[in-house]
């Protein structure tokens, strides 16, 4: 329960310096004279708390499209810029900003929430369900091979300024990403945030090389590095974004083979196929870590977005303390990929939470291994599997930028 004294409201321009300072203070950052994140945000959709007249609490929603299986773009509200000034913690705050939120995504007629969260503990609590996406931290030395029979076109590859790649690599992404599961629209705010690039941005690193391809394109970081026995710099990806499969290999073969480099590192999706494409795939080392998380805001419209991958019919009997319009029992019946839902009084087949339920939405995480962690009960033998195989697209999700 959230203390009395606390209040909330979106905010005015007025407030932005406010909002910067708790916001970095948060963080346990310095106030930047100019903060990036400032630049995204939708002042009618961002919110403050406030204990009597002193700003204590941050938070903020984008106004974002979402790549659901099926290629279908669903309206998502982007959890954004969420904070809690030092010395303010443990006062329910942060269940006051997520039930304002998660009503205003409501309102607005979003029923999916997502966001990236800064520690893995904090929002389950709240409906959100970790491994909607996940990242796989790819490193590999370069001059690796391919194998054999992977071809490499003689299309060419062009490094040009960032004024040159930008309309290109707008057009890229745009029609990219209506066909990934995971990936988002942006705005060109968001362009300018994601590819930030002043010296407080860069940790080191130089600024960003922009490399063309006519079917894609790929943006990285440059670490100088070596020794005596000559440079080997490391390559730092930030994104790369192809409209065909022969592009990808391309662009993979243009870093692996650039001069002076020794090393290249990729937060990637999990299922970047560059593992199956070089010659020894145990120099790739990889490292998991979880993504995108997803809260189902409104149960009934939010599951027949999406498309499935085989036909189910079970009742789903959700749990929901946050936004009790979602709990009771569901039946969700998926012919040709397509799903309809119902509320029913019929015995429930499955029970699970909304958090798993989230987890499960995009199909990052398998309500099958949710059922042995214990999240999911299966009432009705067979179902779980069954839902397993339907929620499962033919890629793994993957939200490429931090929001």
């Amino acid at each position: 329960m959230a203390d009395s004294a606390l209040s909330i409201r979106t905010i005015s321009e007025s407030d932005l310096p406010d909002f910067h300072r708790v916001f970095a203070w948060s963080f346990l950052d310095e106030p930047a004279a100019e903060h990036r994140w400032l630049k995204v945000l939708e002042l009618d959709r961002t919110h403050a708390v406030f204990d009597g007249d002193e700003m204590i609490g941050t938070g903020g929603i984008l106004t974002r499209q979402l790549t659901v299986p099926g290629g279908v773009q669903a309206d998502v509200g982007a959890v954004t810029v969420v904070g809690v000034k030092p010395g303010n913690r443990r006062r329910g705050m942060a269940s006051l900003l997520m039930r304002t939120q998660l009503e205003s995504m409501r309102e607005a007629g979003e029923s999916i929430g997502i966001l990236w969260a800064s520690e893995g503990s904090i929002y389950r609590r709240f409906g959100y369900g970790e491994y909607a996406s996940s990242l796989s931290m790819l490193s590999m030395p370069t001059r690796m091979p391919f194998h054999p029979g992977v071809s490499v076109s003689p299309a060419r590859i062009r490094q040009v300024t960032r004024e040159e790649a930008m309309p290109f690599m707008r057009e890229v992404h745009d029609r990219v990403r209506r066909a990934r599961t995971g990936w988002l629209s942006r705005v060109d705010q968001s362009w300018e945030v994601h590819l930030s690039d002043a010296e407080r941005d860069r940790g080191g690193l130089t600024a960003y090389r922009y490399c063309l391809h006519p079917e894609g394109y790929v943006v990285f970081r440059v670490k100088h590095d070596g020794d005596n026995g000559g440079p080997k710099h490391e390559l730092h990806v930030r994104e790369l974004v192809c409209e065909t499969e022969q592009a990808y290999t391309d662009l993979y073969r243009f870093l692996l083979d650039l001069d002076l480099a020794g090393s290249i590192s990729f937060f990637t999706a999990a299922d970047d196929p560059i593992l199956h494409m070089v010659d020894n795939p145990r120099k790739v080392q990889r490292e998991l870590t979880d993504a995108l998380w997803l809260r189902i805001v409104d149960v009934e419209k939010a599951l027949p977005l999406r498309r499935y991958s085989s036909d189910v019919d079970s009742v789903l009997e959700v749990e929901d303390s946050f936004c009790p319009w979602n709990s009771g029992r569901w039946r969700l019946t998926v012919k040709s990929g397509e799903a309809t839902v119902a509320g029913t009084d019929d015995p429930a087949d499955v029970s699970l939470d909304v958090a798993a339920l989230g987890s499960a939405y995009l199909g990052g995480a398998r309500l099958s291994v949710l059922k042995r962690a214990q999240r999911v009960v299966e009432h009705t033998p067979g179902h779980v599997d069954a839902l397993s195989l339907a929620f499962l697209g033919a890629y793994e999700p993957h939200c490429p930028e931090v929001f």
